[in-house]
């Protein structure tokens, strides 16, 4: 059996997506998931890169896309009242749900991401949130300094890990981002021969080329 790592952030629709669409890609495989809540807003800090909200012609293009992307594939996917909003209580929750040493379960993930992307509701509404936590974690503080700190590790394990965006996907050593690599990463796990070549490696190299100031 393969473990899959699946870093996503609830705030990015592609993510809904890739989650929404991971068990049909990955039909007939054998393989475990580890569901991992990050914050994106740190990664985009990272890399010094806004985010596709902050930019507003790309901000346009993301929601018409992901709503053909859904509309194809069979996804209901509703943009929030808001967008973007602050996925940190959402996340945290998430990690507050999960025993130590172990990662949310994708049935407390799933709840989280239809939360924000069904039913074009506000993903901050107090009363949501507060209907959301009765649900999943009614004796759990979400935002607890272990909820937090846990939400802080995974974050900063990610970044060490070498990812710049949700969703992501991690095979081995190997990393895949966004919704279009799931056919990607079930490539991979069937054991297709581009992967036994030399293509990875070169393609990820370091080459030389004009770097903007």
């Amino acid at each position: 059996m393969k473990a899959i790592d699946f870093w996503f952030d609830p705030i990015s629709p592609y993510a809904w997506l890739a989650f929404e669409r991971l068990p049909e890609a990955l039909a007939g495989l054998s393989y475990n998931v580890s569901y991992r809540p990050v914050l994106f807003g740190a990664l985009l800090k990272h890399f010094e890169h806004k985010g596709p909200a902050e930019i507003e012609p790309k901000r346009a293009w993301t929601f018409r896309q992901v709503h053909w992307l859904a509309h194809r594939a069979g996804v209901q996917l509703d943009t929030p009242a808001r967008h973007p909003f602050n996925p940190i209580a959402l996340s945290r929750l998430a990690w507050a749900t999960a025993q130590t040493g172990m990662t949310p379960s994708r049935h407390t993930c799933e709840t989280i991401l239809r939360h924000v992307w069904i039913g074009g509701a506000d993903a901050e509404a107090p009363e949501r949130l507060a209907a959301l936590r009765e649900q999943l974690a009614p004796r759990l503080d979400p935002a607890s300094d272990e909820a937090k700190q846990r939400l802080r590790d995974a974050t900063d394990a990610a970044i060490a890990r070498g990812l710049f965006g949700v969703p992501t996907i991690g095979v081995d050593d190997k990393l895949f981002w966004g919704f279009d690599a799931l056919e990607m990463v079930a490539a991979l796990l069937r054991g297709d021969a581009w992967f036994d070549a030399s293509h990875w490696d070169r393609e990820g190299a370091p080459r030389p080329g004009v770097k903007r100031v």
